[in-house]
C-alpha cells in the first residue's frame, strides 16, 4: 500500500468539492440492501445486485484532471484509471470489510473533506493481522499487490461529511 498526505491543496479540494456537490448521487444498493452512503460512477459502473460491470457516462473534465495526477502517483499509463466512483459518506456512514472486485487491478483512492480510519485486516492461521491508516483529507492511497489481493479494508462510520474518489485500474 502506498499513501501520500496532502496530495491536493486545500484550494484544489475546495474547487473539486464545488463540482462534486452537484453530482447526481444515488443511494448505494448492495444485494437488495440500501447503504447509508450515496454514490455516482463515471466511465464504468459496477452493479452490486448482479449486473456486473457496465459502461456509464464519461468522466467529467474536473475528474479527468485529478485522475491524471492519481495515475502519475500510481506510476501507471495515462487513461489506466477508466472509472471513478465518487462516494458521499454522511456522518455515521461507513463501509464493511471487503476486497474490491477482482475485475479491477490496482485501486487508488482520494479522501476529501474529512479524515477516516482505513482499517485493514488479513487472515492468518489463527486470527487476523490488523493495521489502521488515518486517511487525511486531500490524501491519496494506492492498493497494489498484497494490499490489494490479501488484505480486506473497511471504514467505520465517519464523524463528519466525507467524500472519496475511488479509481480502479482495469
Amino acid at each position: 500500500m502506498k499513501y501520500q498526505p496532502e496530495f491536493l491543496s486545500a484550494d484544489e479540494e475546495r474547487v473539486l468539492l464545488t463540482d462534486i456537490e452537484k453530482l447526481p448521487f444515488r443511494e448505494f444498493e448492495f444485494r437488495g440492501f440500501t447503504g447509508k452512503r450515496r454514490t455516482v460512477s463515471f466511465g464504468w459502473r459496477y452493479d452490486f445486485n448482479g449486473g456486473g460491470l457496465t459502461r456509464t457516462e464519461d468522466m467529467p473534465e474536473f475528474l479527468t484532471q485529478v485522475r491524471a495526477r492519481a495515475e502519475a502517483f500510481a506510476g501507471i499509463a495515462p487513461g489506466s484509471f477508466q472509472q471513478v466512483l465518487v462516494t458521499e459518506y454522511a456522518p455515521g456512514a461507513g463501509i464493511g470489510s471487503h476486497k474490491d472486485r477482482s475485475v479491477f487491478g490496482d485501486v487508488g483512492g482520494i479522501s476529501l473533506l474529512a479524515s477516516c480510519s482505513f482499517r485493514l485486516r488479513r487472515r492468518t492461521a489463527m486470527s487476523f493481522e490488523r493495521n489502521t491508516l488515518v486517511a487525511e483529507p486531500r490524501s491519496i492511497y494506492l492498493l497494489r499487490g498484497p494490499s490489494r489481493t490479501e488484505w480486506q479494508h473497511r471504514i467505520p462510520g465517519v464523524e463528519s461529511l466525507r467524500y472519496s474518489l475511488i479509481l480502479p485500474d482495469g
